[in-house]
Order: C-alpha cells, then structure tokens, then sequence
C-alpha cells in the first residue's frame, strides 16, 4: 500500500517535449515508479521551492488579505496619528 494518504485523485492532460517525456520515463524506471509519481514528486518540489522562496507580504497578497480593510488609510505607519506613544516606555 502507497504511503500517501488517500483523497480523491483528479487526472490532468499534459502535453511534454519529447526530450521532457523521456527524461520522465527514464526517471520513473531508474526509480522503479510510475511516470504518475515522477511527475507529481516534481510538481510537489517545484511548489516547495516557489513556497519557500515567497516573502510574508507576497504571501498575504496572494492569499487576498492586503487591502481587505475599507476605508483605513493605505499605510498607517505614515499617519503620526497612529504611531502616538510608539516606542515610548
């Protein structure tokens, strides 16, 4: 039995380079895996890689949070208004 946990799989068409098909196939066999796994293996990583590579900011913007707030001046740390008392002990 597979170690991934198992959810309902989607399947996607994709159209490969023949030198990209074969590097896959010879990957796959290499590794004793199907060409299925080498190619999810590669996404996963290509998306670890791009999730470590991504600031906080980045990721709040991606993820829809900057700019929710209505009405709010666009950068409060601009506004004396709102940094009274900042740093003060």
């Amino acid at each position: 039995m597979s170690d991934r946990v198992k959810t309902k799989d989607y399947r996607i068409t994709v159209r490969l380079p023949a030198e990209l098909r074969r590097r896959v196939k010879d990957t796959a066999r290499l590794s004793g895996k199907g060409e299925s796994d080498v190619v999810r293996y590669a996404i996963e990583r290509q998306f670890a890689v791009e999730d470590q590579a991504i600031s906080a900011y980045e990721r709040a913007k991606k993820a829809g949070l900057i700019g929710v707030v209505r009405g709010a001046s666009r950068d409060l740390s601009t506004n004396p208004k709102h940094m009274d008392g900042f740093g003060a002990r």
